[in-house]
């Protein structure tokens, strides 16, 4: 039997309970850091669309006679870095580059090396189990 151009490892059915549900929580942790990462990108579009605002309240501030403010506003809180030296961007790249990609190519490989690459065998298996 050949899966996704590979011949077939060991069929889920003859994969251990345990490394089913090791495997299981593997993925289920990635799913989770996945959740986090669309968080992150959450947290960088809405930092920028929240520095992009402030120009209206630059404007309005100048408008209504308190240049002061306004000058602060631009000076002080326009563009600045939200970490020392970074902007979101780079927070989301160093994200990505490192700890994401590392975590999602170590579950690929686990479950290559486990299950020929075959996903979600603790959700099938539950699947059959509630459904019988």
């Amino acid at each position: 039997m050949i899966h996704d151009g590979r011949p077939a490892g060991p069929s889920p059915s003859e994969i251990d309970d345990t490394t089913v549900e090791a495997l299981g929580r593997l993925s289920e942790a990635l799913e989770t850091t996945e959740r986090a990462r669309g968080h992150l990108y959450s947290f960088h579009q809405l930092t920028g669309h929240a520095d992009l605002q402030l120009d209206a309240v630059v404007e309005l501030l100048r408008a209504a006679g308190h240049h002061d403010l306004a000058d602060t506003v631009s000076g002080e809180l326009i563009g600045r870095n939200v970490l020392p030296g970074r902007w979101t961007y780079q927070i989301v790249e160093d994200y990505d580059d490192g700890y994401y990609r590392f975590f999602a190519d170590l579950e690929k490989q686990i479950r290559d090396r486990l299950a020929d690459g075959r996903r979600h065998l603790f959700e099938a298996r539950m699947r059959r189990r509630r459904q019988t």
